[in-house]
């Protein structure tokens, strides 16, 4: 047995790899293609993989469970405080009333479509409840949308993980145990969820007393703290799951959340172990589960079955999202983006494998067919093309914003942060006062605490996938070391600093740097309001009524072309300004004619403007 197992497991963690590979070539989240190598290598395609090759449902189901712990503790690790200050409301709803409306949801399309039972509507509804880490993870990292809604999109997944493990554990009771009354089943739930958070917090706070106060050794502490986490979250598993089954979820989703804000040393390189891990286990658990579906428990399903996934993924899951963001600042399109990314995971899919054997041991062949076909239609329907077109989804919503860092929360900071939010751009101050930092929150910035002069810090708060940094503090020796690290560190396309003193300016220019003067700009502003009363207040309105936006002409249907030409297509209310070639500004004439290269800018109403952008310059 083990001979045969070997090189099994080797293939499968080699599938895996292969699989989250092909997946950062083609920008398409990993779980899509994890799928797709278990179903080819599972029993309906190469049979290579079968219930037996794991030595029965009763291990595989051990393993999954282990498996599952680490990748629900991956993910609470990164749900870091500041993280969830992004979208406090909607977390709140979409982890309560949002996974209510699921639950019923589900439950009553189950009970009409398919005519099941009540007790098996909600069992199905209970599961598919999560939407869980393992899938919103991988579509996050390639859809990098605001901070907000991404904070709103990862704690739902971990909270409502848990939630929905629990909740199917104390409806399966139900199934088993139809005399049940309703004080019972609380209390089931109560006690399991309590069970997990008591021994998240008592291994959490071991695992930070060893890790803070223990001489870990100088050689090999990143080592022994990367391997004291790991061994943490599996005993907190463990521990709990032993005194109540479904408990070890919860007892590793507060550990991990616990010890990811309780500022561990060496806690870089735990995270990269611990990602390191997740991804081998993902593999594993995904290729393993997709490998055991059964092409006829879907096909029995039929319409009925499809329908079920549609009320899912376009009637409820938008139904629980509009709910839970409304009165939130979530744009249309940020809302309806939600909507339809909300692909299930790992824990319907293993706790569905889990039920169903017991439902066949006990006779219900009929119920757990039910059960495993509807969880995984739904699973492999909502990744397959939830997951697989996320990012063209998000294009096409356009909610993947420019994500610009600047530097210091003070006036100047807040004053241009709400006026590129305003335009849809994902900001994200830095600021290292923390009376500040509360208030620029209180306003509904995203603000990172800390450091913007430290590279730790810059890449914290996003500086990797910066297309602008603005370094806007109130002194300058700050403002030009956070410029020679945004371009050094980070190379960023666009670094512009604020120079307080004028004398400043040269020496910024000097290194390279974009430089505005505060006295010169204040001195400008002042003298557009006495000379160009009019243009002055027009342009206080940039942003909101008015708009100036400035494209390069990359499209063919632009190069040839004269500006008269170009005036006749222009949506009303909006004009070309300036053309820019070779660094030369100017006013152009009726018959300039355009060349590949050139910046055109736009002048005129917002709307006008938008619309013109998108003429010249489609999204891909």
């Amino acid at each position: 047995m083990s001979s045969e197992l070997i090189p099994l497991v080797a293939t499968i963690i080699a599938l895996g790899v292969a699989s989250q590979v092909i997946a950062d070539r083609l920008q398409v989240p990993s779980v899509l293609f994890l799928v797709i190598a278990g179903i080819l290598v599972g029993p309906e395609v190469l049979g290579v993989v079968t219930l037996e090759t794991f030595g029965g449902a009763e291990t595989l189901s051990s393993i999954v469970g282990l498996s599952v712990a680490i990748i629900v503790f991956e993910g609470a690790f990164h749900l870091k405080l500041p993280k969830l200050r992004e979208a406090p409301g909607a977390v709140l709803r979409l982890t309560t009333v949002g996974a209510a409306i699921s639950l019923v949801g589900t439950a009553l399309s189950v009970r009409y479509l398919l005519g099941a039972n009540w007790d098996m509507a909600f069992l199905v509804g209970s599961l598919l409840v999560a939407t869980g880490p393992t899938v919103i993870t991988p579509i996050l990292d390639i859809v990098p949308v605001r901070n907000r809604v991404a904070a709103a999109l990862e704690t739902e997944g971990v909270v409502n993980d848990v939630t929905a493990a629990i909740l199917a554990i104390v409806v399966f009771e139900v199934v088993n145990n139809p005399g049940l009354t309703r004080m019972q089943i609380i209390e089931e739930f109560t006690v399991r969820l309590g069970i997990g958070v008591l021994f998240g917090l008592v291994v959490a706070g071991v695992v930070w007393y060893l890790l803070r106060h223990v001489d870990l050794s100088r050689g090999n502490a990143p080592q022994n703290a990367r391997l004291i986490v790991l061994a943490g979250a599996l005993v907190a598993y463990g521990a709990a799951d032993f005194l109540r089954g479904e408990a070890g979820i919860a007892a590793v989703a507060t550990a991990g959340m616990v010890l990811g804000n309780a500022n561990l040393p060496y806690e870089e390189e735990i995270e990269a172990f611990k990602g390191d891990v997740t991804l081998v286990v993902l593999s594993f658990v995904f290729i393993g589960l997709a490998a055991l579906l059964s092409f006829d428990n879907l096909i029995q399903l039929g319409v009925a079955g499809l329908g079920v996934v549609a009320l899912v993924a376009l009637v409820i899951r938008p139904l629980g999202v509009f709910l839970s963001t409304r009165g939130e600042r979530y744009t249309l399109s940020e809302r309806t983006f939600m909507s339809v990314v909300g692909p299930r995971g790992i824990i319907p899919a293993s706790v569905a494998t889990l039920f169903a054997v017991q439902l066949q041991s006990s006779g219900m062949e009929e119920a757990a067919s039910l059960l495993v076909g509807v969880v995984f239609l739904v699973i492999l329907l909502t990744v397959v093309v939830e997951g697989g077109f996320a990012r063209h989804i998000a294009q096409a919503l356009e909610v993947i914003p420019m994500r610009v860092i600047i530097v210091g929360g003070g006036t100047v900071g807040r004053a241009l942060g709400e006026r590129l939010e305003d335009r849809g751009e994902n900001v994200v101050l830095i600021e290292n006062d923390v009376e500040m930092v509360e208030r620029t929150r209180n306003e509904g910035f995203t603000v990172h605490h800390g450091d913007g002069t430290d590279t730790d810090e810059l890449r914290a708060a996003g500086a990797e996938n910066a297309r602008i940094v603005v370094a806007a503090t109130g002194d300058d020796d700050a403002n030009l070391l956070v410029s020679q690290l945004a371009d050094s560190k980070f190379d960023v396309e666009t670094i512009i600093a604020r120079a307080n003193n004028p004398d400043n300016v040269d020496a910024f220019e000097d290194l390279g740097v974009r430089t505005v003067s505060s006295s010169l700009a204040t001195a400008w502003g002042i003298d557009n309001i006495i000379e160009r009363p009019a243009l002055a207040n027009w342009m206080t309105e940039i942003g909101r009524s008015g708009d100036v936006q400035e494209v390069e002409v990359t499209s063919e249907d632009l190069v040839g072309k004269t500006i008269e030409e170009l005036d006749t297509e222009l949506p009303n209310g909006c004009i070309i300004a300036l053309v820019g070639r070779d660094g030369d500004n100017q006013v152009p004439s009726g018959d300039f004619t355009l060349q590949r290269g050139d910046h055109l800018t736009f002048l005129g109403r917002k709307e006008a403007v938008r619309e013109a952008l998108d003429w010249c310059h489609p999204h891909d």
